[in-house]
């Protein structure tokens, strides 16, 4: 039995992606995984979710503004982590340290694991360099360069790094020293909670004279939850019905959508779950949707992004209007998603009304869809995270 430690700066029950990896390596046994994680209360807890023991740090995840507590907090669980990585170290539980970034210097917790032997494994969700630039847009400023020096130190700290698809594995492999120990883990559903093929039919959601959009998630400026309010005030007339559900994490950008769709009028019609929804009711609240909604504007960061909520959709057999990003249309044709051109808001909403005008092309788009879950869905992917460890 091999032990495991996963450490990352999040909510483990509310993080699909790092839920879905530590599950399945807990589910096919010969692994003991652990995860160090942010306390969702008051108190930290420790607790068995689905074969997985979470370990939950005296820290909260901060969601304001300020970036140098941005910073402090970081740096905060790095050391708090880094504590807990070296203590169990010495009770001999740690075989495999796996870290989950932002930030990428985390994998600094698993220093002395390192030093002793072990094995140390990055997982890149998102890309710091890019996802700088997407905010600031200055790659000669010296937190570009230095947040660039971060990713080439932390990815040599590694013996593996993941990444989560194929455009991004080009970016990150013109950087790093070592490409050759790159491997893909896509950020795909969990098919234990989003089964879908095209063997299967799309589910039967509720119909009735309202038309439901959905998005839910990480609410950010460059994810264009404000582009989509606004494509609903321009749709309210030719969509008497029309419903805007966004499920999302309490913060200031959720204060910001709130505000926004208030000075539109639109509070009977954009409809806020603050705190967003946990994973297992996940799939049978959306079913209940017409439509997902992926807003992203265009930036480093997000032409590298393969949106979790968009395959979510997919699978469920929703289907989906987004925008033509470099990842997105690696992945989708035309035939699969309704584009629109990124940042217009007309364009978004033409998208909308014209599969809501159509019945069956939501229908065609949202069953060709599920060719992509064929290929890449996780019960064929995951052998690349199985092997990653088995190799290890």
């Amino acid at each position: 039995m091999k032990n495991v430690l996963m450490i990352a700066y999040t909510n483990y029950e509310y993080d699909a992606r790092v839920r879905r990896e530590a599950e399945t390596l807990a589910r096919i046994g010969g692994f003991r995984v652990v995860i160090l994680g942010l306390k969702a209360d008051k108190r930290p807890r420790s607790f068995k979710l689905r074969g997985v023991e979470i370990s939950e740090i005296n820290q909260k995840k901060y969601t304001g503004s300020d970036k140098l507590r941005y910073i402090f907090s970081y740096l905060e669980f790095l050391v708090r982590c880094f504590l807990r990585c070296t203590w169990l170290l010495m009770k001999g539980r740690v075989d495999i340290v796996h870290v989950h970034n932002m930030p990428d210097f985390m994998v600094f917790a698993a220093s002395v694991p390192r030093v002793m032997g072990r094995k140390v494994i990055l997982d890149i969700h998102d890309t710091m360099p890019e996802t700088y630039l997407s905010k600031f847009r200055n790659r000669q400023s010296l937190v570009f360069k230095l947040l660039d020096f971060e990713e080439s130190v932390s990815t040599a700290m590694a013996h593996r790094v993941i990444c989560v698809n194929h455009v991004q594995k080009e970016a990150l492999a013109r950087r790093m020293a070592e490409p050759e120990k790159m491997v893909i883990s896509m950020n795909m559903p969990d098919p234990a909670l989003f089964p879908g093929t095209t063997k299967q039919v799309a589910p039967v959601r509720v119909k009735n004279a309202v038309f439901r959009m959905i998005y839910h998630g990480t609410i950010a400026e460059r994810l264009g939850v404000d582009l989509a309010v606004k494509a609903v005030a321009k749709l309210v007339a030719s969509i008497p019905q029309l419903e805007f559900h966004i499920w999302g994490k309490f913060g200031d950008e959720l204060i910001a959508i709130d505000k926004l769709r208030r000075n539109l009028n639109l509070a009977d019609k954009v409809h806020i779950v603050k705190g967003g929804v946990p994973l297992e009711q996940l799939p049978l609240k959306l079913k209940q949707m017409d439509l997902g909604i992926i807003g992203n504007r265009r930036d480093a960061a997000t032409e590298l992004m393969l949106p979790v909520k968009m395959l979510e959709y997919i699978s469920l057999g929703i289907p989906v209007v987004a925008p033509k990003l470099r990842t997105i249309e690696y992945y989708f044709t035309d035939e699969m998603v309704e584009f629109f051109e990124p940042e217009n808001i007309d364009a978004m909403s033409e998208a909308i009304l014209k599969l809501y005008r159509n019945k069956e092309l939501r229908e065609k788009k949202a069953n060709n869809a599920k060719i992509f879950l064929d290929k890449y869905g996780w019960e064929k992917h995951r052998y690349n995270l199985i092997n990653l460890y088995r190799n290890l």
